[in-house]
């Protein structure tokens, strides 16, 4: 027995709505325990909607469509579904009267073609929608196949799904089991390198590791089935203890973790407090550090000195080194690393400079070029250079910068703590 989701709505094909209607439903699936194989998605057409529905009913015994619900003439969902089953039309004077109290205590004047939203297939029952004017319903037409509809509206479809959507599933029998799972986030390590590292775990069943990347990110994901999530992550945890001790410093966190706040979390064990200089990126790298709560107890702040001007005058780079060897250059990273920690009197200090296009490079300072200084609290600095290439764009380059420096003072201060490891 497993689910199959159906979204609904050209606007979808045609990439005009980001379609976080699949995402939601694929996660509570997941926290329910209820296999899910596939994910569909088709225009307001009734003809290819019946061609989906052929298709999903063969190998799923769970549909859940999303989208279609609504008063307007591509609105079809309802009565697709209907006509494929040859079932009829049935008005529900309860949900006429709910969407016509609905629009009075709007102040508004109901249509007549929010009639249409009334009318479910004869035998369903009624999803009720405490948010918008289209209900969902739920029907189980024929054998063990069961459908759920919901409107498109994220909202709505969220508040139906957790009020009345889950306790029936559960009342079926859905649900037993519960699919816990647990990302694993690695830095500094490509991806082929890290599944080559950890490939004999890519064949368990149970508990299943699968490899992807994102944004110079690798991760794992390990996904665990039982009766409860504590006996899930019991089976991931073995499991993930023999990842994370395999892939070593290149490991840096698990689920909503991220570089800075694995970063704060290192800085406030010390007692120690950062500050940052930031030329190319703008700002970027100050951005993810003040975007954990809290982070004031160990971010002091940053100067953004974008002009060869305000590194001079705010963080006393050298108007020789400038014109001599250039804005990217380590010269400067080190100075400017030098200069925020001297000027805002931190114990760490990072700065970034670099090229991140997609003008002003030259074949000695390619586009994608990146300097970035790492200041200690005994005032020794270490410099790091980059080179992410032509072929990536200037958000990813200065993304990258930033997360490259956070990983750098990451392992910096793992070693000071842990030894080399």
């Amino acid at each position: 027995m497993s689910a199959e989701i159906i979204c609904v709505g050209t606007e979808l094909l045609l990439g005009d709505i980001l379609n976080s209607n699949a995402q939601y439903l694929g996660t509570e699936l997941a926290g329910l325990g209820i296999p899910h194989y596939y994910q569909t998605v088709v225009g307001d057409n009734p003809k290819r909607l019946q061609q989906v529905i052929e298709v999903a009913m063969a190998r799923s015994s769970l549909l859940i469509f999303t989208g279609g619900l609504g008063p307007t003439p591509d609105d079809l969902t309802t009565e697709t579904i209907a006509h494929f089953f040859q079932t009829p039309l049935v008005e529900h004077p309860a949900i006429l009267q709910d969407i016509s109290e609905k629009f009075s205590q709007r102040r508004r004047q109901m249509t007549p073609n929010n009639r249409k939203q009334a009318l479910l297939p004869q035998g369903a029952e009624v999803l009720p929608n405490k948010r918008g004017t289209a209900p969902g319903m739920i029907w189980q037409p024929q054998g063990n196949l069961t459908i759920l509809t919901f409107p498109g509206v994220p909202s709505e479809l969220r508040q139906m799904w957790q009020d009345t959507a889950v306790p029936f599933l559960k009342s079926q029998g859905w649900g037993k089991q519960v699919i816990y799972s647990r990302l694993l986030r690695f830095w500094g390590i490509g991806e082929s390198e890290l599944a080559t590292k950890v490939s004999q775990f890519f064949t368990s069943a149970n508990p299943t590791v699968a490899p992807y990347a994102s944004h110079g990110e690798v991760r794992l994901r390990l996904s665990a089935c039982a009766p409860s999530q504590e006996e899930a992550m019991a089976l991931i945890e073995p499991i993930s203890e023999q990842i994370q001790e395999i892939a070593g410093y290149d490991y840096y966190g698990a689920d909503e973790e991220s570089l800075a706040s694995v970063v704060g979390e290192l800085l406030l064990q010390e007692g120690e407090t950062l500050s940052v200089a930031e030329s190319c990126t703008g700002g970027g790298l100050g951005a993810m550090l003040t975007r954990i709560p809290g982070s004031s107890a160990y971010f002091s702040g940053g100067i953004i000195a974008y002009a060869n001007g305000v590194k001079m005058k705010l963080l006393g780079v050298s108007r020789e080194t400038l014109s001599q060897l250039g804005a990217v250059s380590e010269p400067v990273a080190k100075q400017m690393a030098l200069g925020v920690k001297d000027a805002l009197q931190t114990d760490w200090s990072l700065s970034i400079t670099g090229v991140a296009g997609p003008g002003g490079g030259t074949p000695q300072k390619p586009v994608g070029l990146v300097y970035m200084g790492l200041a200690a609290p005994d005032g020794t600095v270490d410099i790091f250079e980059y080179r992410f290439g032509v072929e990536r764009d200037r958000a990813t380059i200065r993304t990258r910068s930033s997360c490259h420096a956070l990983d750098r003072l990451r392992r910096k201060l793992l070693h000071r703590t842990m030894g080399n490891g």
